[in-house]
């Protein structure tokens, strides 16, 4: 009988390791890059729009910025970061390159993963099985 997590497998699935040692620090280095500008803005109320959207927004954006800065729920954090970022292109709320630039980051940390020093990889990071008989 094999002991297995459905959460892990899913997760597992998602990415095909959590790279450690020079990778591992470049991906926490990609995450701070595009999370630090995100809570950023939202604090300074450039993510806003009107009143009452303006502080859902701005609590999204902060959400989203610590999640990738944590290395939580990385593939729905990276995936809402690509969309406030392309709505943010949208609305011409900030600079076109920054935003445009911090969505692609954002995707490619959809596709890569969150690495070796993330939360996720410390919840869902390869596990040992042990098989009884």
């Amino acid at each position: 009988m094999c002991r297995i997590v459905p959460t892990l497998r899913m997760v597992q699935r998602l990415f095909s390791a959590f790279p450690g040692s020079w990778p591992g620090t470049g991906l926490l280095l990609l995450r701070m890059t595009v999370a630090t500008p995100l809570i950023v803005d939202a604090m300074n109320g450039s993510v806003a729009v009107h009143h009452a959207p303006r502080i859902v927004a701005q609590s999204l954006a902060v959400g989203v910025g610590l999640c990738l800065f944590t290395g939580v729920w990385t593939p729905v954090a990276g995936t809402l970061q690509v969309a406030i970022e392309l709505w943010m292109l949208v609305a011409r709320v900030g600079p076109d390159r920054t935003a445009l630039v911090l969505a692609a980051v954002g995707a490619s940390l959809v596709t890569l993963g969150p690495g070796a020093w993330s939360i996720d990889a410390r919840l869902y990071g390869r596990k040992r099985i042990d098989f009884e008989a």
